[in-house]
């Protein structure tokens, strides 16, 4: 059963069972950067993160990457979990939120210097990040979220 929110305060928060949720999507955002990585280096030879002399893995920036997506998803977590117990409508407010950081995400590596297929690559995995994130953490928020009627 899928609980709607009305308002703000009228459901409540099991935030255990949504951060555990959160910290699983942590896992999940970081093993696609480094599968993304693995993909565009190893199979389609793009230089991203790391010029091509580096080898699949790239370098140093390609763990720190994969941290900082993980990181990303801790975040979401926290402002969820504020949306939350504090907006009317949090699911809504929390999906233009993803939606319009994804989409930064997505484009910031096209203002950045490198070649067009490292931009494309680099995009595309920020892309597949924020869409996990945003679809693992509303699942987990309606997973968590309890109708006050039904505690009382």
């Amino acid at each position: 059963m899928t609980v709607e929110p009305t308002q703000g305060g009228a459901h409540a928060v099991n935030a255990a069972r949504l951060w555990a949720g959160g910290g699983a999507t942590a896992v999940v955002a970081a093993l696609i950067a480094l599968v993304g990585i693995l993909i565009a280096r190893g199979v389609f030879d793009v230089p991203v993160l790391a010029p091509k002399g580096e080898g699949t893995w790239g370098d140093a920036d390609t763990p720190k990457y994969a941290l900082f997506c993980g990181l990303a998803a801790l975040v979401a977590t926290g402002l969820l979990h504020l949306l939350l117990i504090s907006t009317p409508r949090p699911l809504q407010f929390f999906s233009w939120i993803i939606m319009l950081a994804t989409a930064a995400a997505a484009l910031l590596p096209f203002v950045a210097n490198g070649s067009t297929s490292s931009k494309v690559a680099t995009g595309v995995i920020n892309l597949v990040v924020g869409i996990a994130i945003g679809t693992l953490l509303s699942s987990s928020a309606r997973s968590a979220m309890r109708d006050r009627r039904d505690i009382s």
